[in-house]
């Protein structure tokens, strides 16, 4: 099979490593990419090695397949007008505005056999997949995203720019539909919620407590899983994680138990990932779900359910906001 053409659509900031790794994808051929700065194009350009095209219409008469990376508000637009030109998809997180337009694109997508892939990375982190295996229904989990302030994403509310993350990762372990929502959070720099706190229970009973913020003093990605096989905790930022259980055969001493007696009877295994970096594994995934050589990851569908949980805790933390302004 012939390479496939790949291009990328937005140079920003992710979209400049989406270009930097497509170079170096087993499959695909690098034919160039497109921004609406042509300063920026120029500079990517340049740095890369790559073509710069004058306009989308020229990247997309030239492509198989592109990475869709401009700002959240013009994924529909651009997202539609690729589709339309017969282009296959990996589309940045969130995968769209609104659910009506996320759903707008996953039809067309598949109206016209189409691959859509939506980018949530961290489904590749090394840590994740690690500890699937040991995953069996979680009744319980925590999720922590911090992150000192910093320009890029402040167009929408952290629940769009980090959180989503963690929704679509819930989304994807627990493997059930989202019964309800409760939600708060607060904009404390800038005009969109800064710091959020959500709480959702899914079909079948399992809660998930998630909480993100972009004005914190230190990072943290941190998730962890409770489930009566054990405990499963992971460092997304670092790739490592630990899934403690109960040691086969093993019972519970009487009496006080301290730390020694508790590490007869616990059973830790080191969850660690191979070390590849995360977006080039999505890229080379999407690369080969195009091509037809391995199913889709996280696919234009996904990005859908977890941009209407993202948007149903945005309802609830406005409703929330609303009923504390009006007791006051």
């Amino acid at each position: 099979m012939s390479a496939t053409r790949v291009g990328v659509i937005g140079a920003g900031s992710l979209g400049f490593h989406h270009a930097r790794i497509l170079r170096e994808v087993a499959g695909a051929e690098m034919a160039g990419i497109f921004d609406a700065s042509p300063e920026r194009a120029a500079a990517v350009s340049a740095e890369l090695g790559v073509h710069a095209f004058p306009s989308v219409e020229a990247l997309l008469a030239a492509v198989d397949a592109a990475v869709v990376a401009v700002p959240t508000t013009a994924h529909a637009e651009v997202a539609l007008a690729a589709l339309d030109a017969g282009v296959h998809l990996l589309i940045e997180k969130p995968i769209a505005a609104s659910v009506a337009e996320a759903d707008a694109i996953v039809a067309k997508a598949e109206a016209n056999g189409l691959v859509v892939a939506t980018g949530h990375v961290e489904r590749f982190n090394g840590a994740l997949r690690a500890c699937e295996q040991y995953l069996e229904d979680p009744r319980f989990a925590e999720s922590h995203r911090l992150a000192p302030f910093g320009p890029r994403g402040t167009d929408v509310a952290v629940v769009l720019d980090l959180m989503i993350h963690d929704i679509d990762l819930l989304l994807g372990l627990v493997r059930r539909p989202v019964e309800s929502v409760e939600a708060v959070g607060v904009g404390v720099l800038t005009g969109n919620v800064d710091i959020a706190n959500a709480r959702l229970v899914f079909e079948g009973g399992a809660v998930a407590n998630i909480t993100a913020s972009r004005v914190s003093m230190e990072r943290m990605r941190k998730i962890r899983f409770f489930q009566r096989s054990g405990y499963i905790s992971l460092d997304l930022a670092k790739g490592t994680g630990e899934f403690l259980r109960l040691r086969k055969g093993a019972t519970m001493p009487e009496g006080d138990v301290n730390l020694l007696s508790l590490m007869n009877i616990v059973e830790r295994i080191e969850l660690k990932g191979d070390g590849a970096e995360p977006l080039r594994a999505e890229l080379e995934a999407w690369v080969s779900a195009v091509r037809g050589e391995a199913p889709l990851v996280v696919s234009g569908r996904d990005g859908r359910d977890a941009l209407a949980v993202a948007l149903r805790i945005m309802e609830k933390i406005e409703d929330h906001a609303f009923s504390v302004a009006a007791s006051a």
